[in-house]
């Protein structure tokens, strides 16, 4: 089992800078291929970003792509979102998820609670 938990979250203004982060607990960190959702308002969760066991592999959707970067910190259980030039359309809930594999495939096995982006025009 493995326990997620996001922070970074809130509420910032059309091409401003933030950093999401997820810590993780409970089984080897470094095993755990980790990624990142987002669901807005009366849309389905969709796929944002991902990283492999060791950040050597990272995967975004094309709607992010070369705004936002994925990375982690095996040392301290921790993966990152960092989002920047962030626009209007980006404001959802904002989930990490765990896959126990050392690359990414879907579904994940596990997943946080998510955090609140709100991106102000």
């Amino acid at each position: 089992q493995v326990q997620l938990v996001e922070s970074g979250g809130g509420l910032v203004q059309a091409g401003d800078s933030l950093r999401l982060s997820c810590a993780a607990s409970g089984r080897t960190f470094s095993n755990y291929a980790m990624g990142w959702f987002r669901q807005a308002p009366g849309r389905e969760r969709e796929f944002v970003a991902a990283i492999s066991w060791s950040g050597a592999n990272t995967y975004y959707a094309d709607s992010v792509k070369g705004r936002f970067t994925i990375s982690r910190d095996n040392a301290k259980n921790t993966v990152y979102l960092q989002m920047n030039s962030l626009k209007p359309e980006d404001t959802a809930v904002y989930y990490c998820a765990a896959r126990r594999s050392r690359y990414w495939g879907t579904p994940p096995d596990y997943w946080g609670q998510g955090t609140q982006v709100t991106v102000s025009s």
